[in-house]
């Protein structure tokens, strides 16, 4: 849940919902995060969230890329990066790290 707070809900919002409190100076809304699985046929689409949560590619792009939302793999691996202290076990494995407890998150918080 700290994570998500200090990542994703300016925009998101604390409950999830897409109401963040920088929702309203987007060009695309929010998605509402807690209706992911729903929205998957009941079941929460795991490797997809992962691919949106990380938002790398093959190249190197910018914070946004050309993505609406941030590039977050590339966030937390210059986290590590500056903060090796962090990251014992490497930058990729402090990313990894990062974006399996954003999904634990997420998908604990999906509405029935």
């Amino acid at each position: 849940k700290a994570i998500y707070e200090s990542t994703c809900a300016s925009c998101h919002g604390v409950s999830a919902k897409g109401d963040g409190t920088l929702s309203a100076y987007l060009t695309k809304a929010p998605s509402d995060l807690t209706t992911l699985a729903r929205r998957n046929g009941g079941t929460f689409p795991m490797q997809l969230v992962w691919e949106m949560i990380d938002g790398r590619s093959g190249i190197e792009i910018g914070p946004h890329g050309t993505r609406a939302m941030p590039v977050w793999g590339q966030e937390f691996r210059q986290q590590a990066l500056r903060n090796p202290s962090d990251a014992p076990r490497g930058p990729e494995w402090y990313v990894r790290g990062r974006i399996v407890a954003l999904l634990d998150y997420l998908a604990r918080i999906q509405v029935k």
